[in-house]
């Protein structure tokens, strides 16, 4: 079993603790080591019954270590891109012809569909649908709930709130919100932020 770091302490790190427990319980994969924090004053306490080793700074002490991000985690120069992998619950459907890039975390029962395209760190909560054909580039933060049409194209940086649904064809500017619970229906432009049903613009991001 390879080493594995969860990079976070947050209540998602801590969820994907579980999601690694319950990959392994599929098939043995990972020795879960701990977790890095931001926050020095945590280190040396346990979450959710793993150990907060140290921080960024601390990552040589673990050179064999695979690692994945949680959700808000600094960008880490510096690292070996073999290094990071993905999660993806058991539970989650994900087609055979999509591509996941380095550091994605799928939650449970999610829904990755044909010839679907995510980028690295691709951050997906549980019961979200990413249709046939779409891209999701890097950093993308997908919310619970989140219905993303076919071929719905997601620029970097994005986030998109709880329960939204994006119409197909449509793209989503690079480092734009979607507000929760939004139906878009056309395109968002770049670094913008956008609520109701039908989406409107609300403010720049």
């Amino acid at each position: 079993m390879r080493e594995l770091l969860i990079l976070g302490t947050d209540v998602h790190a801590g969820e994907m603790a579980e999601i690694v427990e319950r990959m392994n319980a599929r098939q043995p994969m990972w020795r879960l080591l701990g977790f890095l924090t931001q926050d020095r004053a945590r280190v040396g306490e346990v979450w959710n019954g793993y150990p907060i080793l140290g921080t960024a700074a601390d990552l040589e002490q673990y050179p064999e270590a695979c690692l994945v991000p949680a959700f808000g985690w600094p960008e880490t120069g510096g690292v070996a891109p073999e290094r990071w992998v993905s999660l993806v619950d058991p539970s989650a459907f994900v087609s055979r012809t999509a591509i996941l890039g380095a550091g994605c975390v799928i939650y449970p029962n999610c829904f990755v569909g044909l010839n679907a395209r995510l980028g690295d760190r691709v951050f997906c909560l549980s019961g979200s649908v990413i249709n046939h054909d779409d891209v999701l580039e890097d950093g993308v933060t997908v919310a619970s709930g989140v219905l993303l049409a076919g071929q719905v194209h997601v620029e970097a940086g994005c986030y998109l709130g709880q329960g939204c649904t994006v119409r197909q064809f449509l793209r989503l500017g690079r480092g734009s919100m979607v507000g929760m619970g939004a139906v878009v229906i056309r395109d968002v432009p770049p670094g913008s932020i956008v609520v109701g049903n039908p989406a409107r613009f609300l403010r720049p991001r």
